[in-house]
């Protein structure tokens, strides 16, 4: 399976921070809000991934990850000239998911869960169909919300309700399989000019071929979109690194725990910050270990 991380928008509800960076490499605590996405598929076991964002955004993000190698991964870029829309990054990446599943990551997401490789191990598996995960939210009109029948399936989606048919919302984590480009051509624009996400999903559900998997206790998800939100996040972030002295999106200890590189690679990764710094002395804790 192939990932995507979609970083483009112009970050309106952050606005005036975003007019001089971009949303993404924003900080969530102590690591940008780029590396809690990528820190998700990377523990999924997905290491061939696209960043699809501005024109403005590419270098500086490109600029920060480069191409993935230092990780044990590989990462390539596409621009998004405008915000057309969630489903346009299939259009855009239809070159690089070149007919394979793949599993798309809102870059402003924030998901923390124990054991997160294998609780979504069902999903990075799907070869036929779609799955998208929902959460409970207290503000499900702000959302894509899900309906269930009975037995847990899917029987309906609705974008942003006015009278929601349930609480869970469709958080922006979604696996689609090698058919995801030729669906979404099928799409019409909506009112705002943009290919929906909930359309595509839709399409999927229309055709039986949609499941939800809902993120039960024990599971922590973020939308740092706004000032609040990202706050919060940040916080969230601080709390759960000073009370169980690990750390969340540490792209190094990712990689290396996840045997993408080995010892070697792992303490010259290391020794990029300087000594003085909380974050090497995290990370040469780590390398001590195993040395």
């Amino acid at each position: 399976m192939k990932g995507i991380i979609l970083a483009g928008g112009s970050g309106t509800r952050l606005l005036p921070i975003t007019s001089v960076i971009s949303k993404q490499l924003l900080p969530v605590y102590d690591k940008p809000m780029i590396c809690y996405p990528l820190s998700v598929l990377m523990l999924m076991g997905i290491t061939d991934i696209l960043i699809i964002s501005t024109p403005r955004d590419i270098p500086h993000i490109e600029g920060f990850l480069g191409d993935g190698s230092q990780f044990g991964i590989k990462l390539s870029y596409k621009i998004q000239d405008e915000p057309n829309g969630i489903a346009e990054a299939f259009i855009l990446g239809e070159e690089f998911i070149d007919n394979e599943p793949v599993c798309l990551m809102l870059g402003d997401n924030i998901l923390h869960t124990a054991q997160l490789s294998q609780y979504l191990k069902p999903c990075t598996a799907l070869t036929e169909g779609a799955s998208v995960l929902v959460h409970k939210v207290h503000d499900p009109e702000r959302f894509g919300i899900a309906e269930f029948d009975k037995n847990g399936q899917v029987i309906s989606i609705e974008e942003k309700p006015s009278k929601p048919k349930s609480n869970w919302a469709v958080i922006g984590v979604y696996f689609y399989d090698s058919r995801v480009c030729e669906y979404t051509k099928r799409l019409e624009r909506s009112e705002r000019g943009e290919l929906e996400i909930t359309d595509l999903n839709k399409l999927y559900l229309k055709k039986k071929q949609l499941t939800a998997m809902p993120l039960g206790r024990g599971t922590a998800w973020m939308d740092a979109g706004t000032p609040e939100s990202l706050t919060e996040a940040s916080s969230f972030v601080k709390m759960l690194e000073t009370t169980q002295s690990f750390k969340i999106a540490c792209l190094e200890e990712v990689a290396f725990r996840m045997k993408y590189i080995d010892l070697a690679q792992f303490k010259k990764l290391t020794d990029k910050y300087p000594t003085s710094s909380n974050y090497h002395k995290y990370l040469k804790e780590i390398g001590d270990e195993y040395a």
